[in-house]
């Protein structure tokens, strides 16, 4: 895919990431297709579970979200993602059925940012998705946010601790952010490897150990508890 477009908010390093979120494939390829052609990053999920999973791992700028899925429904997805601190600003927008019973007051009470009523026009859908990606950039934090004197610089890939600013091996970062995003929540071992290290590759626990170590070496012994026989936590 080529790069240095001058469409809106997809300029050359300026990429934005789309996570689509339908249990109709043949939906989610249709607006996949457009949107990969305007120069999107494109992510799908075929239900509201592996979507809430896809999102905490891509972060995501924006997120198409159908409203009827089995085992869970849109607004339950959009309330969990809304619960979730790394994602709590995403922008959201409902996809939905003209049939469906759902009102677009009940769309924007579970935390929406849109309400797009399908069948939806290709043109259509990529205007409304300018405007939803041109608004969050206007509302977008400039500063990162810091925990516990640790900030993550993501646009720059750094990590700022003390006055220094730090490039860290991806793994290394990888476990960092996820540990850093919930401060005093408890990453079972399984939660790591499966997040930093993804299901498909086959590492120790050893593996972790000697990232935390790492980790620890570069800024502070206490910013990571070691708790036992289950995993590791960051901050108090």
């Amino acid at each position: 895919m080529e790069l240095g477009t001058d469409k809106e908010g997809i300029k050359e390093g300026m990429k934005k990431k789309i996570l689509l979120v339908d249990d109709e494939p043949d939906i989610l390829e249709l607006i996949e297709y457009n949107l990969k052609k305007e120069g999107y990053d494109v992510f799908t999920a075929l239900n509201g579970r592996k979507g809430i999973d896809l999102a905490r791992k891509v972060k995501p700028d924006l997120i198409i979200l159908d409203v009827m899925m089995p085992e869970m429904d849109g607004m339950e997805v959009c309330n969990i993602i809304r619960q979730d601190r790394g994602l709590a600003d995403t922008t959201i927008a409902f996809l939905t059925a003209r049939n469906e019973d759902y009102s677009q007051i009940a769309g924007f009470d579970a935390g929406g940012d849109d309400y797009i009523t399908k069948p939806v026009k290709p043109q259509i859908l990529m205007l409304r998705v300018q405007a939803l990606l041109r608004r969050s950039s206007k509302n977008a934090v400039v500063l990162p946010a810091e925990r516990f004197g640790v900030a993550i610089d993501y646009k720059r890939f750094l990590v700022l601790h003390k006055e220094k600013e730090w490039t860290l091996p991806k793994k290394e970062f990888g476990l960092l952010e996820l540990l850093w995003s919930e401060p005093g929540k408890v990453f079972t071992r399984e939660e790591i490897l499966a997040h930093v290290w993804g299901n498909d590759v086959v590492v120790g626990d050893r593996t972790i150990d000697v990232h935390i170590r790492k980790l620890r070496s570069k800024f502070s012994d206490e910013l990571f508890v070691t708790v036992k026989g289950v995993g590791y936590k960051f901050g108090a």
